[in-house]
């Protein structure tokens, strides 16, 4: 199983939402993670979708989801060739004199603290999957009492492969 990040370019009208997933699930394929956003145009949404499989899977899925209706463009963000980010809301348990350490370790990854509450912290961080892994991962030993990961957004480098409706 390896993972495929595809990049939509599709009509922003009620429902395409609904129409794209219901796709995945009638076939039975997974989504590791999904985002939606207006484009520059108003008249388009992109859509970033996270999915799972075997090479044939991953085959089929595009073709399939490159016959949708509202579907103007679908493409592969290639690692290589493309930029991600994930955003990540962290909501750590701390007494006043553990705040530093939070602070200290969200410093190192160039996170912000957007919340201060008597008992608890809001981190906020943005970066690849890989980064934001890393951080959670160095607050073992707090409790982190929500976590909101927003799921990859992508755009390929350069020129070359945008498209112009």
């Amino acid at each position: 199983m390896r993972k495929k990040v595809f990049q939509l370019l599709v009509d922003n009208t009620s429902g395409v939402l609904s129409r794209i997933s219901g796709l995945f699930s009638r076939r039975g394929y997974n989504i590791e993670s999904i985002t939606a956003g207006l484009t520059a145009d108003p008249r388009f949404t992109r859509i970033t979708i996270v999915a799972s499989g075997d090479d044939e899977i991953l085959d089929q899925i595009e073709k399939q989801v490159a016959k949708l209706v509202d579907v103007r463009d679908i493409k592969e963000l290639a690692p290589e060739s493309s930029v991600y980010r994930e955003l990540a809301l962290i909501k750590v348990r701390t007494k006043s004199e553990q705040r530093q350490g939070v602070i200290s370790i969200a410093d190192i990854f160039r996170a912000n603290i957007i919340d201060v509450a008597p008992d608890s912290l809001i981190v906020e961080l943005t970066g690849d999957q890989a980064k934001i892994d890393a951080f959670i991962s160095l607050l073992e030993g707090y409790e982190i009492l929500e976590l909101a990961r927003t799921g990859i957004a992508g755009l390929g480098r350069g020129t070359e492969n945008v498209t112009y409706l």
